[in-house]
């Protein structure tokens, strides 16, 4: 009996050694099935909630792709724009505002951003003007905006929206912005006929080459495909026109795109380079 045992233990080691992926993938899973299991309280009081508003996701939770991140509240906490203003704020005496902007330049990859600018400005000329002429936003700050956001759509987040917000209100972490942005996402899948699961996003579930959160896509976005970059091109410029008309300054209206004050200065600096 211990002999036999011991094959078997030698077996399954080989096995883990030849098809490492297939164990972890398995692994994944019973974490993944765990931390549903964990959360489901939340998770039935949520769905209740929305269901009162109209919502039927009940079906979306048996989903393959649903899952919860369980470290979603670190991913806010250590942003590039969270480390950037914890620097500010402590060291504002030692350090100057060109030093912090450089760490956030650097923390976004700035430097390579600077190598595309160029590229992108030519590959999408023609719609560019076009933004320019009819929402009176720059054409460079257009393309610096979207080469800062998604690296000129090449990044669109390694996350899903849906579980990001429901990962943000079982883990209690900003809930009120949770449901919000999840009632708006769900009416916009639901109006573009879309599978909310085929949508990718970041760690707060920003959307698109553009990187709109629900409610802005709802409001600013143009287009019918939130991967097309003509469409992110002009949903760009229509959310900086519209902010710019109220608040007075382009500066202001990109502030209102990412309140930081070290992306503001990002966008300008980076759009010098476009030409």
């Amino acid at each position: 009996m211990v002999i036999a045992m011991k094959i078997i233990t030698i077996f399954l080691f080989i096995c883990i050694l030849i098809f490492p992926c297939a164990y972890n993938a398995h692994s994944e899973d019973i974490v993944k099935s765990e931390l549903i299991k964990k959360y489901s309280p939340s998770i039935a009081l949520l769905e209740k909630q929305l269901q009162k508003k109209g919502f039927k996701i009940e079906h979306l939770f048996s989903h393959p792709k649903f899952e919860i991140y369980n470290s979603i509240d670190s991913l806010f906490i250590n942003s590039a724009e969270k480390k950037a203003l914890q620097k500010g704020g402590a060291l504002t005496v030692k350090k100057s505002f060109i030093d912090e902007l450089e760490v956030y330049k650097k923390k976004i990859g700035f430097e390579t951003k600077i190598k595309g600018i160029s590229g992108f400005v030519e590959e999408y000329a023609v719609q560019l003007s076009l933004c320019e002429e009819k929402y009176g936003i720059p054409k460079e700050i257009i393309t610096s905006v979207i080469g800062i956001e998604s690296n000129f759509g090449t990044i669109t987040g390694r996350h899903n929206p849906f579980n990001v917000y429901i990962s943000m209100y079982v883990k209690n972490y900003r809930r009120k912005f949770a449901v919000s942005q999840l009632e708006e996402l769900l009416k916009f899948t639901a109006k573009n006929n879309q599978d909310v699961f085929e949508l990718s996003s970041s760690y707060a579930g920003a959307i698109g080459y553009m990187q709109f959160l629900p409610y802005s896509l709802n409001k600013w976005f143009v287009g019918d495909d939130v991967y097309d970059m003509n469409n992110s091109i002009a949903s760009v410029a229509n959310f900086l026109s519209y902010h710019k008309k109220r608040r007075g300054t382009l500066e202001k209206a990109i502030y209102k795109y990412n309140p930081n004050k070290y992306y503001v200065k990002a966008v300008v600096d980076l759009a010098s380079y476009a030409n």
